[in-house]
């Protein structure tokens, strides 16, 4: 097993048995090749020979953490399965500027036209895998675990969330139909205003699930929490509450349930929320506000 090493993010391992299924992932890219090249690249076409061959470089402009070591190789690969590519760096290892990640190999017209897609998704995978090693190297120490939430880029959740992972993050619930999670809206329409019905009609939505069905609930105010425990939740939201909310809320759940904590996190407030005691802390900016991590794909043609 390779010995985990820091560089300037969080301990990582290169063997951290990250796997991604390979269907959807092939469905991404034939989306994505469909949308940016519909009748071929004429570009090269007209440019390049037919008999013309490409080496390129996956360059590390910046350090981070990769993510898409294998949407890189898929995306090469299924534009011209005569394209060789070999990867130097795995998805979760960090990186420094000016590592080389993966070197290519094949038919120029073939590199060129695959050349974006697989650039656009690693650079975003591996953005994410940095941001998220970010703030898990923040709450390092603590119990807390950094999670993602739905706030990713819709048709590349999978990806995403899968980049959350190799920068030492977990992972939400993965849909809407994974899980039970009551938020302010469902629970102002379920009680109509009253906090008195809370309870009572958590344990009656609770009765209708299955036994291995979660069942969150998000609250927004310290006297929200007593009547969601009553109801047997399995985790209970804290919804923009101040640290020293946050500390009390553990105090009063004591155990009877996880204590997810969510709103106002970002970097500068990460390690204060995780020393409160939580279990959880959801952070959408792992995946929605991200800029793509400079990566190059360092070109030289040869004509045979």
């Amino acid at each position: 097993m390779t010995e985990p090493t820091v560089i300037g993010y969080v301990r990582t391992n290169a063997d951290l048995g990250l796997t991604l299924p390979s269907a959807p992932v092939r469905d991404i890219l034939e989306r994505a090749f469909a949308e940016d090249a519909p009748a071929g690249d004429i570009t090269s076409q007209v440019l390049i020979p037919a008999q013309a061959r490409a080496t390129a470089v996956l360059n590390a402009r910046v350090p981070g953490v990769f993510s898409g070591a294998t949407v890189f190789r898929d995306a090469m690969q299924l534009v011209d399965p005569a394209t060789d590519v070999d990867l130097l760096v795995h998805d979760g290892q960090a990186f420094d500027a000016g590592t080389h990640l993966a070197r290519v190999s094949g038919p120029a017209r073939s590199v060129l036209l695959a050349e974006r897609v697989a650039l656009n998704l690693v650079q975003r995978m591996s953005a994410i895998a940095t941001r998220t090693a970010e703030f898990v190297r923040l709450a390092e120490g603590k119990q807390a675990r950094i999670t993602d939430t739905r706030k990713t880029t819709p048709g590349l959740r999978i990806l995403e969330r899968f980049a959350v992972r190799c920068g030492g993050g977990a992972n939400h619930r993965y849909s809407l139909s994974d899980a039970v999670l009551a938020k302010d809206n469902h629970l102002a329409v379920m009680t109509g205003g009253d906090p008195a019905k809370l309870t009572g009609l958590l344990l009656a939505a609770k009765a209708q699930l299955g036994h291995t069905t979660h069942f969150e609930v998000e609250v927004d105010r310290m006297d929200q929490i007593e009547p969601v425990l009553a109801a047997g939740v399995d985790t209970i939201m804290l919804d923009n509450f101040s640290f020293d909310e946050l500390r009390a809320g553990v105090a009063l759940v004591a155990g009877r349930a996880r204590v997810e904590a969510s709103g106002n996190v970002n970097l500068g407030t990460v390690a204060a929320i995780a020393a409160t005691g939580v279990d959880i802390i959801s952070i959408g900016a792992l995946t929605h506000t991200v800029a793509a991590l400079d990566l190059g794909l360092d070109v030289e043609l040869t004509v045979g």
